[in-house]
C-alpha cells in the first residue's frame, strides 16, 4: 500500500516536491490557499485540496513547505491544524528555513500525541524539488527519521542527520549565512579581476579550479548572474530573512561574529535598491552594477 503523503504549501518548493512523490507511486495529497497553487500540482498527479484540515488528517507523513516560523507554528498547533487533527503515528517533515526554539516548541507539542516532528530544511531549489535532488539537513529522533526515510529518499538526492530537534534549522541557517557571503565575496573578486582585465568567465574558471569555489562560482553566478537571468527561484526577502535569523540566532547565543554582522548589514541595506521580489542573486549588482546588471 503507497504511503499517504500530505504536503502543505504548493509553492516553488512544496509543488516540486509533491510532484515527485506522485510521480514515484506515493498517494499525495496537497493544500495551498492559492487555487492556481492547487491547479497546477492537480496537473501533475497531486490529490489537491481546497481544505487544509483534509491533508493532515489524511496524511501518514506530513510534509510542510511554508515560509515563515510562526506559519509552521499556525499550521502545527493553531486551530484545524496537526495537533488537533493529525493521526497518533504521523510525522511531520518541516521543510521550512525556521528557527530552532519553534522547532522544538512544536515538536514537544505534537509528540503528548504521539506524533512526530523532523526539521528538515533543504537546498537545491526548485530544480532540486521538481528533480527530486535536494539535499536535506535533519533534526529531530531517529525513529521518527526511520519512518519517513522512504519518503525523504524519493524526494533528495542527500540527507544528513545533524542531531536531535532544531540541529537542521541551525545547521540550514549556517548554510545559508555562508551562501549570502559567498555571493558577495565572489562578486567582488569578479569585479576587481575585470577591473584589472580578466574577464569575469575566465576568473570563475580559476577559482573553481582552486581553493576559493564554492555554489556562488560553480553555480549561482554561471547559471543566474553573468548571463543576467537572475531567475534561481529564491528571492531577495527569503534571503534577508535566512540572513537575520542568523544574526538572530548570533545574538542569543552571544557569539561575537564580526563578519556575519557585516554580512547581515549589506543584506539589510540591499533593501534601498532590490526590491524584495528580486532573485537574491541579484544582491551581486549592490557590488557592481555595470558588470553585474540585467543583459
Amino acid at each position: 500500500m503507497a504511503i499517504t503523503v500530505g504536503i502543505i504549501g504548493l509553492g516553488n518548493m512544496g509543488g516540486g516536491m509533491a510532484a515527485t512523490l506522485a510521480s514515484k507511486g506515493f498517494d499525495v495529497r496537497g493544500f495551498d490557499p492559492a487555487p492556481a497553487a492547487r491547479d497546477a500540482a492537480a496537473r501533475k498527479g497531486v490529490k489537491a485540496s481546497a481544505e487544509r484540515a483534509e491533508v493532515i488528517a489524511a496524511a501518514q507523513v506530513l510534509i510542510l513547505s511554508l515560509p515563515k516560523a510562526e506559519h509552521v507554528q499556525a499550521v502545527c498547533l493553531g486551530e484545524q491544524g496537526v495537533l488537533a487533527l493529525g493521526q497518533p503515528g504521523l510525522v511531520v517533515v518541516d521543510t521550512t528555513t525556521s528557527t530552532a526554539a519553534m522547532s522544538r516548541e512544536v515538536a514537544q507539542a505534537l509528540a503528548a500525541r504521539g506524533i512526530g516532528f523532523l526539521d528538515a530544511p533543504v537546498s537545491g531549489g526548485p530544480k532540486g524539488a521538481a528533480s527530486g535532488t535536494m539535499s536535506m539537513v535533519i533534526g529531530g529522533a531517529a525513529e521518527h527519521l526511520a519512518a519517513a526515510q522512504p519518503v525523504l529518499e524519493a524526494m533528495s538526492g542527500a540527507r544528513v542527520h545533524v542531531g536531535d530537534t532544531g540541529a537542521g534549522n541551525v545547521a540550514k541557517i549556517a548554510n545559508n549565512l555562508l551562501a549570502a557571503a559567498h555571493l558577495i565575496t565572489t562578486a567582488e573578486a569578479l569585479s576587481l579581476a575585470a577591473r584589472a582585465g580578466v574577464p569575469p568567465e575566465r576568473l570563475l574558471e580559476g577559482i573553481n579550479a582552486g581553493s576559493g569555489r564554492s555554489a556562488a562560482s560553480q553555480v549561482m553566478f554561471p547559471t543566474w548572474v553573468l548571463n543576467g537571468a537572475y531567475d534561481s527561484g529564491f528571492s531577495m526577502a527569503l534571503m534577508r530573512k535566512d540572513v537575520g535569523l542568523a544574526q538572530a540566532l548570533a545574538e542569543e547565543l552571544g557569539a561575537e561574529l564580526p563578519l556575519a554582522r557585516l554580512v547581515g548589514q549589506l543584506w539589510q541595506a540591499s533593501a534601498e535598491t532590490l526590491p524584495d521580489g528580486n532573485d537574491f542573486c541579484c544582491i551581486a549588482q549592490r557590488t557592481d552594477a555595470a558588470l553585474f546588471g540585467d543583459k
